[in-house]
């Protein structure tokens, strides 16, 4: 069993203030594959301080040598990232081919795309030709606390920590004490590459604890959170007193609209998206809507392609989805077919208990439900499993209306081979992103939703931009 009990605080492995152990659960096996230590306020305090001091002259770096250290870092990533691969599927249960190429992958990406798009970053800008002696200057916001989830965490890590190293700023990361293990080797990385002593600390612990100390701490100027809306809303009342930035990414129910004329491989894409990751995505198009004309052909191709999908141990290599995440996730998920039987839902691939051969784990069967109305649970609730619900639609007006009701407000998806259309409706839909035709969006693009999947934009240029206050002057005087 790995025993990960330290923390990294000011550039040095240390002993948590207090002996709280907590093991971290294999979710193919049930079984403890570590232990971690739980950190209190203390512990959290001690990490600040260390931010804190080291924030002064991080901040002033030459932005050069900002960007070598982050290219060193990637350089380290990539290098091991077999190793990542395996702490994320025995953390989280992804699949290990899966954990390497997506998982691993994602961070890669993220890092990437940050180290282009600093390249040419400007962090003094001038006003326009009408002021011709004003300046925008772009200040790295001060000490971040990092808040990060277990279902994809290289993707959350990097995109919250390679930002914030760019601008400037000194941190702290939680990690999900679901997954903390890829978080602890992430600070290996860091510690590798050469960064100065406490500009990036790492805090093991609970929301209760750590994360609520993180929130409320008065010299933390900004909390960084992707995680649940209910927990977005308890961090950003814990904020509210020290009037900190709150950059919150939540949860999500994504419509994707299959128009009669979508092309021939839109419905595969659609059901093997909604189940990737094992559902675990806030992302994830978990509501498809569908124009009559196709519809039961659509429901009957989503019934085959999903009694195609193969669950596995995440240890084992292999196109299959993996177990969820731990425990209350394979409850709550549980609860959520059961909704959706209740509530009348046709179920025609899935349901409830594990799937043969796999008694042990927390393996879920997927599962689609159709004739779902939009006032269903399954319908309205962010389920984080492979259930995919199916709904009808008469009109792209009706679609549309559907699609926006919902408190959430990620990512929808449209699926038309008339160009008019696709931007029409795109125009329409009120989320933070839309993709069209299984077309991804490409680097750099901000991820990030409205309404209840929160204000947050990360990724490329704006990502660093979430970790920068701008500053007006006037009267520059410009370089002669």
């Amino acid at each position: 069993m790995l025993e990960k009990k330290y923390f990294y605080i000011d550039g040095k492995w240390v002993a948590p203030a207090a002996n709280v152990e907590l093991p971290v659960i294999d979710p193919s096996t049930e079984q403890a594959c570590a232990v971690i230590s739980i950190g209190n306020a203390s512990d959290a305090d001690r990490a600040v301080e260390a931010a804190r001091v080291a924030f002064d002259g991080w901040s002033r770096t030459d932005a050069a040598e900002r960007l070598h250290l982050v290219e060193r870092l990637l350089e380290i990533y990539k290098r091991r990232a077999p190793e990542m691969a395996s702490m994320i599927s025995l953390e989280m249960g992804a699949p290990i081919d899966m954990a390497l190429s997506d998982q691993v992958g994602a961070g890669t990406y993220h890092i990437e795309n940050f180290i282009r798009a600093f390249r040419d970053f400007e962090f003094e800008r001038r006003l326009g030709p009408h002021a011709p002696n004003d300046r925008i200057l772009m200040d790295p916001i001060g000490v971040v606390g990092l808040i990060t989830p277990w279902n994809w965490p290289m993707n959350q890590v990097t995109l919250k920590v390679v930002p914030a190293l760019l601008a400037g700023c000194t941190m702290v990361l939680k990690p999900s004490e679901i997954a903390p293990l890829s978080s602890t080797l992430f600070a290996e990385y860091v510690n590798e590459a050469g960064f100065p002593k406490g500009v990036f600390n790492l805090v093991n612990g609970d929301g209760e604890g750590v994360g609520t100390r993180l929130s409320s701490h008065p010299d933390v100027d900004m909390i960084s959170f992707t995680g649940s809306t209910r927990a977005g809303i308890a961090i950003s009342r814990a904020a509210a007193e020290t009037l900190k930035r709150v950059s919150l990414e939540l949860g999500g129910k994504g419509a994707n609209l299959v128009f009669a004329d979508a092309d021939p491989s839109a419905v595969k894409r659609g059901v093997l998206h909604c189940f990737h990751n094992t559902g675990q995505s806030c992302n994830a198009p978990t509501r498809m809507l569908v124009e009559r004309p196709i519809y039961d052909h659509v429901v009957s191709e989503a019934t085959k392609i999903a009694e195609a999908v193969t669950i596995d141990a995440a240890h084992n290599p292999g196109k299959h989805i993996g177990p969820l995440a731990s425990e209350a996730q394979f409850q709550k998920v549980q609860e959520m077919i059961k909704k959706g039987i209740d509530e009348g839902a046709r179920l025609v691939v899935g349901g409830l208990g594990r799937p043969k051969g796999h008694q042990t784990g927390y393996f879920v069967r997927p599962t689609v439900f159709a004739d779902v109305n939009n006032q269903m649970a399954i319908a309205r609730e962010e389920i984080f499993g492979p259930v995919l619900s199916i709904i009808p639609f008469e009109s792209e007006e009706e679609a549309i209306a559907i699609a926006n009701d919902t408190p959430y407000g990620l990512t929808n998806y449209v699926q038309s081979t008339d160009g008019a259309r696709r931007n029409r409706v795109a125009a329409r839909l009120r989320s933070g992103m839309i993709e069209m035709n299984g077309q991804p969006r490409g680097a750099g693009s901000p991820f990030g939703g409205i309404k209840s999947s929160g204000r947050a934009r990360e990724g490329g240029v704006f990502g660093i931009e979430e970790f920068l206050e701008s500053k007006a002057v006037s009267g520059w005087a410009s370089s002669q």
